[in-house]
């Protein structure tokens, strides 16, 4: 195409990690792939504490998000909030990938929708995972409601961390260099894959490769899950450098996608 890829994320106000983790690497996968432009723009939710009734109102938010991001005419939007979408109750990417595309559609500009937390489910699909090992930024009760989502998708978590990190600002402060040593205590010897992030807030990126050769296992975030989705989505190569098993070039198809279509 003659003008670059237009890259619609929805994200919650207190983000502020998703809008530099998946621009780092769609800007790295260019560096690769120079006819693969990209330019980024977004629409915010309200929301400070990840809360589980806090994190319900802002669900209800993400319906003007998309209207607003399906004026500019992007080509893809991503929903980037897992831990939201994972609240409202199992499966619910498949409904909210379905409807927020069914308002982009009826304001004329129709773009495909991704939901970060469809996209990890993918992701691990793809990456022909049963078992995971999981961390996550969220208090326990939180975390737990995420794993049993995943679990609901056919996975089984042989162990998990919560770093019970209330406010949203707070997880986007967490050193990603902390990652490494949390990963070192926990059982992953018999996980297919570790999530690293399981939060598109939670900065992971820097520490992907550290932990990769620590644990000798495939490792993926919510931000690269949402990273592949866009790249496929748009019919690109998924292939980034530093970024992890998933856009190494080592999973060059999509599998059915867990959305809308599904």
């Amino acid at each position: 195409m003659s003008r670059p890829f237009r890259i619609g994320q929805i994200v919650p106000s207190s983000n502020t990690t998703m809008e530099t983790e998946v621009p780092a690497m769609l800007q790295a996968h260019s560096q690769l792939r120079p006819n693969d432009r990209f330019t980024f723009h977004s629409s915010r939710m309200r929301m400070k504490k990840v809360e589980k009734d806090e994190l319900a109102a802002m669900d209800a938010e993400s319906d003007r998000c998309a209207l607003e991001l399906s004026d500019a005419q992007v080509d893809v939007l991503g929903y980037a909030c897992l831990v939201a979408i994972m609240a409202m109750g199992h499966g619910y990417h498949r409904v909210s990938q379905k409807r927020l595309t069914d308002r982009t559609i009826a304001n004329g500009a129709t773009a495909p929708v991704i939901t970060s937390a469809g996209a990890l489910v993918d992701a691990l699909k793809i990456m022909k995972a049963t078992k995971i090992a999981l961390v996550a930024p969220y208090m326990v009760p939180l975390t737990k409601l995420v794993m049993d989502y995943i679990s609901n998708e056919g996975f089984e978590i042989v162990d998990w961390r919560a770093l019970e990190i209330p406010d949203n600002l707070d997880v986007g402060r967490h050193d990603p260099a902390r990652l490494p040593g949390i990963v070192a205590g926990m059982n992953y010897a018999d996980a297919d894959v570790i999530v690293l992030s399981a939060c598109v807030q939670m900065p992971s990126l820097p520490a992907v490769a550290e932990v990769e050769a620590l644990t000798r296992k495939p490792v993926v975030t919510a931000s690269i899950a949402t990273t592949y989705a866009i790249l496929t989505e748009l019919g690109l190569e998924p292939v980034v450098p530093g970024a992890g098993a998933l856009l190494s070039g080592a999973y060059p198809m999509r599998a059915a996608s867990s959305g809308a279509a599904a």
